[in-house]
């Protein structure tokens, strides 16, 4: 089964350390776990119509929670940072949040 590029990029993630990357042309998403970054780099260019110049990915490892007396893990993900070629336009979704 195909997967779409919704499938692939799941959200962005707003935090301080992404928005401070903003002015470097970095943008940050969370991402299907089994996404690799070629599926990634097509997928940013498919739906925000940029030219991507590299990818990393982080696969996040789950966090300890506890809910009373039981304790389980928050699910693993993977997130990845998408550096834009330079002069490209800025992806609009995060033009009204800085």
């Amino acid at each position: 089964m195909e997967k779409t590029a919704q499938d692939i990029i799941l959200k962005p993630i707003i935090t301080e350390a992404s928005m401070e990357n903003l002015e470097m042309n970095k943008y940050t998403f969370k991402v299907a776990k089994n996404a690799n970054k070629f599926e990634i780099k097509s997928a940013v260019e498919q739906l925000f119509g940029v030219k991507v110049a590299k990818v990393n990915t982080i696969s996040v490892k789950g966090r300890k929670r506890r809910m009373g007396r039981f304790e389980g893990y928050t699910p693993d993900w993977k997130k990845a940072i998408v550096t834009l070629k330079e002069g490209e336009k800025t992806i609009e979704f995060f033009n009204n949040l800085v």
